[in-house]
């Protein structure tokens, strides 16, 4: 007889030799700070679009000796950001809600702003830093919130984003020589 290890899908459980229906308690769906004046994984989504805009911008725009270098990493950090910014967004639909869903809305809610297209390479991996700082907050603030209210499912997507993120600010650390 073969059993699916699944949660979800598992209908009976064996017990003392007889099949018995298994006791399932309905999970409830949490609403993470999901309110008209705060929503953790909205701010955090929007913060990740404007990140990743600028990310867009220094490959375009980056100058100099470390042209190639810098050329490939912000692109390498903008295709992450991207798949990053679909499950931030996914995990709000998950829970009934929408997803901010333009530049406006990502602009008044977060709080990575955006520069110019002027920058020097040195300035660009600075900014880069500096927003991947206030994204880690964020992730930190949303997975805190996540843990509390019992939806592991988040925490766990959080998690992993983290352990990225701080790598990539531990690279680029390394890179500046910061």
């Amino acid at each position: 007889m073969n059993f699916c290890c699944c949660p979800l899908l598992v209908k009976y459980i064996i017990n003392s030799k007889k099949m018995e229906p298994a006791k399932v308690t309905k999970k409830q769906f949490a609403k993470l700070g999901f309110d008209k004046e705060e929503t953790t994984l909205n701010t955090l989504l929007a913060n990740y679009h404007v990140y990743y805009q600028k990310l867009r911008n220094y490959h375009w725009n980056v100058k100099g000796a470390d042209f190639f270098d810098l050329h490939e990493k912000f692109e390498a950090l903008y295709t992450v950001a991207t798949v990053n910014i679909d499950d931030i967004a996914e995990r709000i639909r998950v829970f009934g809600h929408t997803p901010l869903s333009t530049m406006q809305a990502y602009l008044d809610n977060s709080e990575i702003t955006e520069t110019g297209t002027d920058l020097s390479p040195e300035e660009m991996v600075s900014e880069v830093m500096s927003d991947i700082e206030t994204i880690d907050s964020f992730l930190v603030e949303t997975l805190d919130t996540a843990a509390e209210v019992g939806d592991v499912a988040t925490v766990s997507l959080l998690n992993k984003m983290i352990k990225d993120i701080e790598k990539e600010h531990w690279m680029l650390s390394a890179f500046s020589g910061r």
